[in-house]
């Protein structure tokens, strides 16, 4: 997966990283849930502010040569998925647990448990926990470069013309 490589390498590490992924596994357990096996990617967009700003990524499939990808978005109450979009990535979000506020065509909308919205490429969304929440997301392939993020502090994604407006 050279994608998550790349998510990797700007992931959240250390104890803080361990810290984040026990409080996670904790409300997941409270919900009676259990996540795949394979190791979480704690993000914080490289802006060093994982509780306003980040989430916890359970990457079940990135299968680019199949056109798809799947996975689980966790985050904690007031913590919030960065405004931006994509491309080329068409994706829909189903709310597994909890509650979320969806910025998405340029309203704000309150999702909750059994609710979907699939987000085409180009438009812009962004998402805050209201209270701890899981997604799933399954889309197109995910590539890093085909993220073009609203804050131009975000060091990773596309460049340039391609930025979200705020």
């Amino acid at each position: 997966m050279q994608e998550l490589d790349k998510g990797l390498d700007l992931a959240v590490k250390g104890p803080a990283a361990q810290r984040a992924i026990a409080a996670m596994r904790d409300q997941l357990a409270a919900w009676g849930l259990t996540m795949p096996p394979v190791e979480p990617l704690v993000l914080d967009f490289g802006l060093g502010r994982f509780d306003e700003v980040g989430e916890i990524e359970y990457w079940i499939a990135n299968e680019v040569e199949a056109g798809y990808c799947g996975k689980f978005l966790f985050v904690r109450d007031g913590q919030t998925c960065p405004l931006h979009h994509h491309r080329e990535k068409h994706e829909t979000f189903y709310i597994v647990k909890g509650r979320v506020r969806m910025h998405f065509a340029g309203t704000d909308r309150e999702m909750t448990e059994g609710d979907v919205l699939p987000v085409e490429p180009g438009a812009p969304h962004c998402f805050t926990g209201l209270g701890p929440a899981l997604l799933l997301e399954v889309s197109r392939p995910c590539r890093i470069d085909d993220n073009y993020f609203a804050d131009p502090a975000i060091p990773i994604g596309g460049k340039g013309q391609g930025r979200t407006a705020r």
